[in-house]
């Protein structure tokens, strides 16, 4: 049984607590790898952003470094938590996927076949003959649809046969991540149970994005409550209340800043999840700016900067240089720092 907590955590407290975890407050010296196991991977559906979230978050990034773990595959990208694309270091890949596949395939067969007919002993069948066929090698996603039937299929079969984006695909260079590999020849077969593999996936939740409710570590892996909850149960946690008197859960040990420490200003991606609504409670996104950031026409959100650990503006890269569109009024001095971060950015785009 959990007890309550006594000590509250301001919105503020949290909203440093996020900027630590996610390497946000200063620049790490961690490998890309570490990195991504530290902040819980990064989300890739466009290959760009996994290249700027890590250029924001590590010193000296190069882009090509990250080109080259994925060739090396230390890290991976593939369809992870939430159906969405995500990529993480190859020693999180099978506790990540092992933890969410159950979830993504029910989810699937509830939501997916819409157009026509489709269960799970059809969808069975179809990945036995894109495994049978991919077996040592890779296949483009059209080969994939040849097997499947239509594009409905093509994108449920990666719910029953555990898949990988392989590079040259999904990279800077070639953004497209239409070229897929069997998991298990990738980075080898799993070597993790299913307790254990639930229970790093919460762990890496909690050390990107914690202190957090138990409800949002479901809503950001696309578990059910109750999986969370068995999974919780079998951690060593700390406890905290949220001003509104939420109950919080965190791994010990974790940083949490002092709510005053400063925090620089920042570029973020499209898809950066540090803004998705998990992390409402952090206070990253006001929410008066999140329809300009989030919209039925931008379900991806638009690409942002930082000022204060806020969301300050947009910003986007044309014609060789960063372009601002600010939502609210800036100071001289948060000018002249953004300058800075622009020019390094669009230094990473040259």
């Amino acid at each position: 049984m959990w007890r309550v907590a006594e000590r509250a955590l301001s919105r503020r407290a949290l909203n440093r607590a996020l900027l630590a975890r996610q390497l946000l407050l200063e620049r790490s010296a961690l490998s890309i790898p570490k990195a991504l196991e530290r902040i819980g991977g990064i989300q890739a559906q466009y290959a760009p952003s996994m290249y700027i979230g890590l250029w924001t978050r590590l010193e000296g990034f190069d882009r090509d470094a990250l080109t080259r773990a994925l060739e090396r595959r230390s890290v991976v990208q593939a369809t992870l938590m939430r159906a969405t694309i995500h990529l993480v270091s190859a020693r999180d890949y099978w506790p990540f996927e092992l933890a969410v596949a159950d979830a993504r395939r029910e989810a699937w067969l509830k939501y997916g076949p819409r157009a026509k007919a489709t269960n799970a002993r059809e969808m069975a069948a179809l990945a036995r003959r894109v495994k049978k066929r991919m077996r040592g090698g890779s296949m483009v996603r059209s080969e994939i649809q040849e097997i499947a039937g239509d594009s409905m299929r093509t994108n449920g079969i990666g719910m029953w046969i555990d898949l990988v984006r392989a590079p040259p695909s999904g990279t800077w260079e070639r953004r497209r991540a239409d070229l897929y590999a069997l998991a298990s020849e990738w980075v080898g077969e799993p070597d993790v149970s299913d307790d254990a593999a639930l229970e790093r996936t919460i762990g890496a939740y909690l050390s990107g994005f914690g202190p957090a409710a138990p409800a949002a570590v479901a809503n950001w892996a696309g578990l059910a409550p109750a999986v969370v909850a068995r999974g919780l149960e079998r951690l060593k946690l700390r406890r905290f209340r949220a001003e509104d008197g939420a109950e919080l859960v965190d791994l010990p040990r974790l940083a949490l800043p002092d709510p005053e420490t400063p925090a620089p200003p920042r570029f973020l991606p499209n898809w950066d999840a540090t803004l998705l609504a998990h992390a409402r409670r952090t206070g990253i996104l006001p929410e008066g700016f999140r329809p300009r950031v989030f919209s039925t026409k931008t379900p991806q959100s638009v690409p942002t900067f930082l000022l204060d650990g806020e969301v300050a503006g947009s910003w986007s890269f044309a014609k060789g240089k960063i372009e601002l569109e600010p939502f609210r009024k800036l100071t001289a001095s948060e000018r002249r720092e953004l300058a800075g971060e622009a020019e390094r950015l669009t230094a990473l785009h040259s």
